[in-house]
Parts: C-alpha cells; sequence; structure tokens
C-alpha cells in the first residue's frame, strides 16, 4: 500500500465498526424501545452504531412470560404440519404447548 493510500484508509471517517454511523433499521427499533419504556434516547448514544447497539441490549423489551409464552409460534406448528403431511404422520399434541418440545420434533423428522 501506498503512502497516499495508507494517509486515505487512516482518514477514512468510518472504518470502524465503533465509528460507523447508526442505520435507519436500528436507529427505528431504538426510538421503539424508548417510546414503549419511556426512556430518553440519548443524543451521544445516537453518534455511532456501537454505543447505539450498547444501549439497544440495555433497553430492549423482554420476551412476555405470560400463560403462553412457552408455547410454539405459528411458523413452528405450520413447519411442524408440513412435515407431518409429507411424513404422513402426526405430530404429538404435547408438541402444541411446549416451544422446545416442538423444536425437538422438528429436528428429528427433518
Amino acid at each position: 500500500m501506498s503512502a497516499i493510500q495508507q494517509t486515505a484508509a487512516a482518514s477514512a471517517p468510518y472504518n470502524d465498526y465503533h465509528q460507523a454511523p447508526v442505520t435507519e433499521k436500528q436507529m427505528a427499533y431504538a426510538r421503539q424501545i424508548a417510546t414503549r419504556s419511556g426512556v430518553v434516547l440519548p443524543w451521544e448514544v445516537q453518534q455511532n452504531r456501537y454505543a447505539l447497539s450498547r444501549w439497544i441490549d440495555t433497553h430492549k423489551i423482554a420476551k412476555p412470560t405470560g400463560q403462553f409464552s412457552n408455547y410454539p409460534t405459528s411458523k413452528q406448528v405450520g413447519f411442524a404440519e408440513r412435515i407431518a403431511r409429507m411424513k404422513r404422520r402426526e405430530v404429538p399434541q404435547e408438541c402444541f404447548r411446549d416451544r422446545e418440545m416442538m423444536s425437538k420434533w422438528i429436528d428429528a423428522n427433518l
């Protein structure tokens, strides 16, 4: 690499993840978290991707822990039912009440 190329590379404004600007998608997600939780999104955090990523990890909303939180997702159920049709068998009823059990059934029947 020539001296000119080294100087240009060293002065590139966003050659490092820690200094890269935030993405629109990242910013939208952070604003959504701030709005839902009532937390202020600091200006300094909005200035680089790494800082905003850390803020998001700290403030993101936890997954629900209600009565149905351990049930399989609709995508899991649909996929399992497609596998069952192809294999000409049924998905065990207990799999419809436990996400992990459904996942294991899918893995075992692929």
